[in-house]
């Protein structure tokens, strides 16, 4: 699918990773909509971008259909392109200090992460499902957001690989599904990326995480991220499918 004059919704578009991606798109023609929890720095990005954006709860239904809507206002009709960006890392022992659990950690990385995941993902469906088919006859592509502690999450993030987990799971039955009206599933892995989490850590911190990145050996750049999600538009035999990127990193126990 081109990317040029078709609509684009990035939730996560106010910083990192989504706000990388919402740059991308704007910049090869799409008309981008950002749905973020963070409504000022979100409208921010949207003006530099000349988007449109809406403060949204990925994990509230209700704030997902009217994030949805007000895109659809805005297109005229609903996007034929959605990336999911929006999430949380919170880390956590499953058990503590002293015996305390972390069940309220849990439940809250699940419900941004996985669930907030499938909230976008249902109502752009439902949107796309009144398109009319473009000459390749796809109707629209999804890309959700894993990461690559799905595969190999370190200690304390228990919480965050079962929601990266789960995202990663639901791809290929999503695409299926959603096959007979020609929209696509995919799903990137990132690995560590300079984000602002990133930039919140000390130097040797960073250091030490760099040090198990194989090759290229440093961060990913949010931009390469981005090329990725573009790439994965523009290809119309992708689907279905988890596509890891991490300089062939694998993350070690803690």
């Amino acid at each position: 699918m081109d990317i040029e004059g078709h609509g684009a919704v990035v939730t996560g578009g106010a910083s990192g990773l989504g706000e990388a991606t919402a740059r991308y798109l704007a910049a090869l023609g799409a008309d981008v909509t950002i749905l973020d929890f963070n409504g000022e720095r979100a409208a921010q990005v949207a003006a530099e971008i000349h988007g449109y954006s809406q403060q949204c709860d990925v994990s509230e239904e209700e704030s997902v259909a009217t994030g949805i809507t007000s895109a659809m206002a805005r297109f005229g009709q609903a996007p034929r392109i959605v990336v999911n960006c929006a999430g949380i890392g919170i880390a956590a022992r499953i058990v503590g200090r002293e015996g305390k659990v972390s069940t309220p950690i849990f439940r809250k990385v699940i419900e941004v992460n996985l669930l907030g995941t499938y909230n976008v993902m249902t109502y752009a469906a439902q949107g796309m499902m009144d398109l009319p088919p473009l000459d390749t006859g796809e109707r629209g592509v999804i890309i959700n957001t894993s990461s690559a502690a799905y595969e190999d999450g370190q200690l304390g993030q228990a919480a965050y690989a079962a929601s990266k987990g789960g995202v990663a799971s639901m791809c290929l039955p999503a695409a299926r599904e959603f096959a007979k009206m020609g929209v696509r599933v995919m799903t990137v892995a990132p690995g560590l990326f300079h984000t602002p989490m990133m930039e919140e850590l000390p130097e040797e911190t960073v250091a030490g995480i760099v040090s198990n990145i194989p090759f290229p050996h440093r961060l990913g750049a949010p931009e390469e991220f981005a090329r990725l999600a573009g790439d994965i538009v523009q290809n119309p035999y992708l689907n279905g499918t988890v596509i890891r990127c991490d300089g062939a990193l694998r993350l070690p126990p803690k």
